[in-house]
């Protein structure tokens, strides 16, 4: 190289060295500030300062809190669906169906929100360089804006959180009641079960509690599919059916052996108060002798059917307790139970007609003998409520004094009844037992009325 071309090169590394000594002299601000391509951050945004770099930081805060709150919003929706669909799962009721379409309606405006929240960011890149002033606060703007509607629409659907306890509370109280009642009938199944093997075990066929339970086969699969096929109520229902018509079968099955030997027992019961019957109702004709021979007709005329009805209704219940054996002995329980109590009513029924012809008997005898005795006992009844009628009274109420003084001369005149040459001793007992019903109603009537605040 040659010296002239040397100098000007030595002059251009000298002032090139000073141009470095003065940028080195510079403030560190400044000497950034000074570099091409300066770096903010770790970022590629070119650095202008002032007043157009606080509104891209003012657009970039609201973007921030916008995105926040849009977070938040989400995070609450998505909470809620789960509890609106647990209520939807578990409650029909017009209320839950109410919840369910507020919550869709609530979710449009969401949507809504949400869009213009997503558009806004979408429509200004903070980042780009070159960033306007302008356009940084119209985008702070925008997207404070959509942050705004965001929290309103957070707040709204936070109040229908809070009125959404109550269905909530129900629903989760169904659900934990799910698994424990669908346990519960699947153990009463296997009682029952186990129950129908014991009561064969003991010789007893017990066809018809084998069908019954044959029948809630197909319930239990239904319940080993699930709520999520056939709905959380509806479960519920099937289990709770499931339990206690289980729990009937197994009660039954249990009690099949205790059955079995009750119905023996009454089978030889009746069998032997028939027979006794029988032999009573032998004894009816004589005392009917009797009657024909000391009394009129009209004190023992409706007993003349007795024997007759008693031989009949004896051979009747003979009969049915022939039935009642059969069905014991084919194991058909609830016919061998009806049967037994009719052979039970119609012997009843014998046992009262031929008792009726005895104490028929002994009555007419005591009447004969001493009529005064009747006559004095039902004076007393009558007398026990007329001082009743007047304790604490001048005079008697009209409605105790009238039907007392009706029962008074009712009695007179049954009594004047009995002077004549064949007297009607059974309608003497009839109409003093009216009396006394009389004088017992009145007495009843009176302590009705002051148990009340009446007379």
């Amino acid at each position: 190289m040659t010296a002239r071309h040397a100098r000007p090169h030595a002059r251009g590394q000298a002032s090139a060295v000073r141009d470095v000594l003065a940028l080195m002299l510079l403030p560190v601000p400044l000497i950034v500030a000074a570099l091409p391509g300066a770096f903010a951050g770790g970022g590629t945004r070119r650095w202008f300062g002032g007043r157009g770099e606080s509104q891209r930081a003012d657009a970039q805060a609201a973007k921030d809190a916008a995105a926040a709150a849009f977070l938040e919003l989400d995070t609450a929706q998505r909470d809620l669906r789960i509890s609106i669909e647990t209520i939807s799962a578990v409650d029909s009721s017009p209320g839950a169906h109410r919840a369910v379409d507020d919550f869709a309606a609530l979710g449009q405006r969401i949507d809504e929100v949400s869009r213009r929240y997503i558009t806004a960011v979408d429509a200004h890149d903070l980042d780009r360089d070159g960033l306007e002033a302008s356009v940084a606060a119209h985008a702070r703007g925008e997207l404070t804006s959509a942050k705004d509607e965001l929290v309103r629409v957070k707040a709204d659907l936070d109040r229908f959180t809070q009125g959404l306890g109550p269905l909530l509370d129900k629903a989760e109280t169904q659900l934990a009641r799910l698994a424990p009642a669908v346990e519960r009938a699947r153990q009463a199944l296997l009682a029952a079960s186990n129950a129908l093997d014991s009561a064969r075990g003991s010789g007893l066929r017990a066809d018809d509690l084998a069908a019954r339970l044959a029948a809630l086969a197909p319930e239990l699969t239904m319940l080993n599919q699930g709520a999520g096929r056939h709905g959380v109520a509806e479960t519920l229902q099937r289990a709770d059916r499931v339990l206690r018509d289980a729990e009937a079968v197994r009660a039954e099955a249990e009690r099949l052996p205790e059955r079995a030997a009750e119905t023996d027992k009454r089978l030889v019961s009746l069998r032997t108060r028939a027979e006794a019957l029988t032999n009573r109702a032998g004894s009816v004709e004589p005392v009917l002798s009797e009657l024909r021979r000391r009394f009129s007709a009209a004190c023992w005329q409706d007993l003349q059917p007795v024997p007759e009805q008693a031989a009949i209704s004896v051979r009747q219940a003979e009969e049915k307790l022939r039935e009642a054996a059969k069905a014991r002995d084919e194991q058909r329980w609830a016919d061998a139970t009806a049967l037994l109590s009719t052979v039970r009513a119609l012997l009843n029924a014998t046992d009262e007609a031929v008792s009726a012809a005895g104490d028929r008997l002994r009555q007419l005898n005591a009447v004969a003998k001493d009529p005064q005795q009747e006559i004095d006992r039902t004076r007393f009844a009558i007398r026990d409520a007329q001082r009743l009628a007047m304790a604490g009274r001048n005079t008697p109420d009209p409605r105790h004094a009238r039907p007392l003084d009706d029962a008074v001369a009712r009695l007179e005149r049954a009594s004047v009844g009995l002077e004549g040459l064949h007297p009607d001793y059974w309608h003497f007992l009839m109409e003093t037992e009216a009396v006394r019903r009389a004088a017992a109603r009145v007495v009843e009537q009176i302590r009705e009325d002051r148990g009340t605040g009446g007379a």
